[in-house]
């Protein structure tokens, strides 16, 4: 999770991911943050995130980007 978050605070270092739930639906994060986040996970985790993976559901928190990382890692 730790690598994660540095990812993370690296696009807005102002936000606080290990609290906020709503990085998508509040508009917080854009379009061009979500394809670097995308990347940068796919480079350090060593997995494949899908366009059908990018919802809220899966983006809206820190927690749950680490969610999907581990379900895609097993």
């Amino acid at each position: 999770m730790d690598e994660l978050l540095e990812i993370l605070n690296d696009l807005h270092p102002e936000i606080d991911y290990e609290s906020e739930e709503a990085l998508l639906d509040d508009g917080i994060l854009d379009d061009d943050d979500i394809d670097t986040i995308v990347t940068e996970v796919q480079e350090n985790f060593d997995v494949t995130i899908d366009l059908d993976d990018v919802t809220p559901a899966n983006f809206n928190s820190a927690r749950s980007i680490y969610a999907l990382i581990e379900s895609l890692s097993e």
